[in-house]
C-alpha cells in the first residue's frame, strides 16, 4: 500500500498532482554505484546501455539532462581485486583514478551509440562553495547543455580530502539541481523508494509515494546506511531531497531496475518516491548560499529575531542575537539558529564573530559606540540570506 506524508501527522493530498518529472525541462539523474558496477563486481556495461538510451529519449523530447554517476571507485576495486572498500585516503584515490578511466570510456561509448557527445565533470565541495569556481562550473554545464553534450558529473575523488570532500553523490546531485537550475533530481538507486520503515525487517513497511521534501519524519524514517560499495544510504538521498528543495527542487528516489524507469517518470507515470520542494525556485546568488555545505559558524537568535527572519523575511539585528558560536570573518557563511539548536537561515555575515560576541543584544546605534566603527546596521541583511526553515518555505 502506498502512501502520502506530510508533518504534523497530517496527509498531504498530493497524488492529485501533476508529477513533476512530466513537467521537468531540466533533469540531474543520479545513479548509484551497486547499479553502476553490478553491486560492486564491475561495471555493468548493459545497465549503462540503458540508461545512456533513456536519457537519449529524454533529450529528443526536448529535456535536457545532467547524469550524476556513482562508480568510479567501486569500478576501481573490482579492477583491483579489492573485496572492500578501503578506509585510507591514498587508496580510496587510488581507486577512483583507476575507475574514472573504464566509467568514462563506458559512458561514452554508451552514449556515442546514439550520436550524443558527453563531458566529464569532476567537482570537490570548494568549486561549489567558492563563489567565483562555483559561477565558473555553472557556466560550463550550461555551455554543455547548449551545445546538446551531456555532462556525466562525479566528485573528484583523486583529489579530495575529508575537509573537502562532498562525501557522497546524492548531495552531489542535489548541488547540480541547484547550480543549474534542474527541476528535477531522479535518484536511481537498489531500492524501490522511501518506505515508513525498513521494509527487509517489517513487513507492514509502507512505501511513500508523496511526501514534502524537507519533512523531518522522513529523516527519522530513512535511518540506515550505505552499502559495503557505496557510501550514501536512503538517509542521503532524503537530505539530499531537502537540498535540492531549499532552491525549488523536486526529487524522485526509484529503482534503476525499473525497466525504463527515466522516460516512464517522464511520461507522467509514478514510480518509487517524489519529494516536493513547496517554495519557488530562487536566484544563483540565493542557490549558492543554499549551496554551502561548511558553515563558517553559527548564532543563536531569540525568539523575536526567529519570527522577523521566518515570518516577516526580514534582516538580522545584533540585538536579536543570544550566542554565537565559532569564529569567522566578515563575509563568511554563517547559520542562524534557534533556542531549540534548528536552523532557520543562513547568510553572509557583516562582522566577526568576535565583534558579533561584543555587539549581541545591543541595539544597531550602540555599534559604532562599542566597536569605534559600524560597517553596517544588520547583522546580516535579508538580500544576503536565505531562510531555511522547512516551516517558513511552505509558507
Amino acid at each position: 500500500m502506498d502512501t502520502t506524508l506530510a508533518s504534523s501527522g497530517t496527509m498531504l493530498e498530493l497524488t492529485d498532482t501533476v508529477p513533476v518529472a512530466s513537467q521537468a525541462r531540466r533533469l540531474v539523474v543520479k545513479v548509484g554505484s551497486s547499479l553502476v558496477t553490478n553491486e560492486g563486481k564491475g561495471l555493468d556495461l548493459q545497465a549503462v546501455e540503458q540508461w545512456a538510451r533513456q536519457i537519449a529519449a529524454l533529450r529528443a523530447s526536448d529535456r535536457e539532462v545532467v547524469l550524476v554517476s556513482s562508480g568510479a571507485i567501486a569500478e576501481g576495486m573490482a579492477r583491483l581485486g579489492w573485496p572492500r572498500r578501503p578506509s585510507a585516503m591514498h587508496e580510496l584515490q587510488a581507486a577512483a583514478a583507476v575507475g574514472q578511466m573504464g566509467l568514462v570510456q563506458a559512458y561514452e561509448a554508451a552514449f556515442a551509440r546514439h550520436g550524443i557527445r558527453t563531458a566529464q565533470i569532476l567537482l570537490t565541495h570548494e568549486d561549489l562553495s567558492d563563489r567565483r569556481r562555483y559561477l565558473n562550473a555553472r557556466s560550463t554545464l550550461y555551455t554543455l547543455l547548449a551545445l546538446g553534450v551531456v555532462p556525466i558529473v562525479n566528485e573528484n575523488d583523486t583529489v579530495v580530502t575529508d575537509e573537502i570532500r562532498l562525501g557522497d553523490n546524492d548531495t552531489l546531485g542535489a548541488l547540480v539541481t541547484n547550480l543549474i537550475e534542474a527541476e528535477t533530481l531522479v535518484i536511481l538507486t537498489d531500492q524501490s523508494g522511501l518506505y515508513t520503515a525498513d521494509p527487509r525487517r517489517d513487513a507492514s513497511a509502507e512505501l511513500i509515494t508523496v511526501a514534502r521534501a524537507g519533512d523531518p519524519e522522513l529523516e527519522r524514517m530513512a535511518g540506515g546506511s550505505g552499502t559495503a560499495i557505496g557510501t550514501g544510504g536512503m538517509l542521503t538521498k532524503v537530505l539530499a531531497a531537502r537540498r535540492a528543495a531549499n532552491s525549488g527542487g523536486h526529487t524522485i528516489i526509484a529503482s534503476g531496475r525499473e525497466p525504463d524507469v527515466l522516460e516512464r517518470l517522464a511520461g507522467g507515470e509514478r514510480i518509487g518516491t517524489e519529494l516536493r520542494a513547496l517554495l519557488p525556485i530562487r536566484s544563483a546568488r540565493q542557490r549558492w548560499l543554499a549551496n554551502h555545505l561548511r558553515l563558517r559558524g553559527r548564532v543563536t537568535v531569540d525568539q523575536g529575531a526567529a519570527r522577523a527572519l521566518t515570518e516577516g523575511h526580514k534582516s538580522l539585528l545584533a540585538i536579536g542575537v543570544t550566542a554565537v558560536e565559532g569564529e569567522f570573518e566578515r563575509g563568511d557563511v554563517v547559520a542562524c539558529m534557534d533556542e531549540h539548536g534548528y536552523e532557520l537561515a543562513r547568510g553572509l555575515i557583516n562582522y566577526s564573530a568576535g565583534d558579533t560576541r561584543r555587539i549581541l543584544r545591543q541595539p544597531s546605534h550602540r555599534i559604532a559606540e562599542i566597536l569605534g566603527h559600524m560597517t553596517d546596521p544588520e547583522l546580516m541583511h535579508r538580500d544576503n540570506m536565505i531562510v531555511t526553515a522547512p516551516t517558513a518555505q511552505a509558507q
